[in-house]
């Protein structure tokens, strides 16, 4: 074992060699303040660059995923109306295999029309609502006027009389203009 003194007892500390490497350092180190400037001023400009870097690779990861994103959206972006769509071209089917079937007129024709009703019910649920056109102002906003005719009465003088082809909406947005006939 070990004396304890022994293991406590420390050598003494050279102090020659603590000045002559304080010396050799002062000597082989004597740093300008430009040169500290310098320095300084390099490490700041490594650094922008990193920052820099790093920045115009998110910005390149950024661009790319919503590019990626806007790509798919566009590829499905019909899905969900042709989905609910779906069903009413089984009614459709439905409805022209009792037509076949069947000679009674009236209840074909109210087949028929429970079928127009839910088309125009789909499309509402999606948003498309017509625009109504028929005894309103012409508007070159909203209309595309196929002709104008001589109005039956001076009230009527500018006003849309008929509807040749309805206008609609999609969620308050104009997306179909109407063509219409004009009273002059």
């Amino acid at each position: 074992m070990m004396d304890n003194k022994e293991t406590q007892q420390t050598e003494p500390i050279d102090e020659n060699v603590v000045n002559t490497t304080d010396e050799n350092a002062a000597e082989t180190s004597p740093l300008t303040e430009q040169e500290q400037e310098n320095i300084k001023l390099k490490a700041e400009i490594e650094e922008q660059k990193d920052k820099y870097l790093r920045l115009m690779a998110e910005f390149d990861n950024y661009r790319r995923r919503t590019s990626k994103e806007r790509l798919e959206l566009i590829q499905t972006a019909g899905k969900d109306v042709i989905v609910s769509m779906l069903e009413v071209l089984d009614d459709i089917d439905r409805a022209e295999k009792q037509m076949v079937n069947s000679n009674d007129f009236e209840i074909q024709k109210e087949g028929i029309q429970l079928v127009f009703n839910k088309v125009r019910s789909t499309m509402q649920g999606k948003g498309v609502k017509p625009l109504e056109s028929i005894n309103t102002d012409f508007d070159v906003e909203k209309h595309e006027a196929i002709t104008e005719i001589p109005a039956p009465n001076n009230s009527l003088k500018g006003k849309v009389l008929d509807e040749v082809q309805k206008g609609y909406f999609l969620n308050d947005k104009l997306i179909r203009f109407a063509k219409v006939v004009v009273g002059n």
